[in-house]
């Protein structure tokens, strides 16, 4: 069995593409280079899953093929398709609404990652939560005791109405 170099070539191209669009920071570019990635892990599949051959059913033919073609390749590079198809319209939708309340698609830095990024050892130590002692406030309130077991969802205690609304 020979493999087709010009297939992984492309798988090659399609990958790196797909990365140095994942990098950046405009929504859209990261939305193709996602689909550039699926696409390059798809035609990737298809080329380990071997050569063509006859259809998986038995008793049938194909050009006179003596090896049968393996189904698992191609379920899995459908079931990659729709993977992909839902992450897609999920960043798209997240891109939408990212664009509607920023006016802008570009992902900009947080400054809270910046600060935290150029601190010191002190400084990371002087962030580190600390534990608080427990005040009078914490204490259970009569709220949140435990609700009387007759009145558990769906059912009234005799003698009170259901609330009509």
């Amino acid at each position: 069995m020979t493999t087709p170099l010009i297939a992984l070539v492309l798988i090659g191209v399609l990958t790196s593409c797909g990365v140095y669009l994942l990098l950046e920071r405009n929504l859209t570019r990261m939305l193709l280079g996602l689909l550039l990635i699926s696409n390059a892990v798809n035609l990737l599949i298809l080329t380990v899953g071997g050569q063509a051959g006859n259809p998986p059913i038995r008793g049938r033919t194909s050009e006179g093929r003596t090896t049968t073609a393996d189904p698992l390749a191609q379920g899995m590079i459908l079931t990659a398709i729709v993977i992909t198809m839902g992450i897609a319209a999920f960043v798209l939708a997240l891109t939408y609404r990212s664009y509607r309340l920023t006016t802008a698609e570009e992902v900009s830095d947080d400054p809270e990652d910046t600060r935290v990024a150029h601190q010191t050892k002190d400084e990371a130590e002087e962030d580190v939560a600390h534990p608080r002692e427990p005040r009078e406030e914490d204490e259970p309130a009569e709220l949140d005791e435990v609700p009387d077991p007759e009145l558990t969802p769906g059912r009234f205690a005799p003698g009170r109405r259901k609330p009509t609304r």
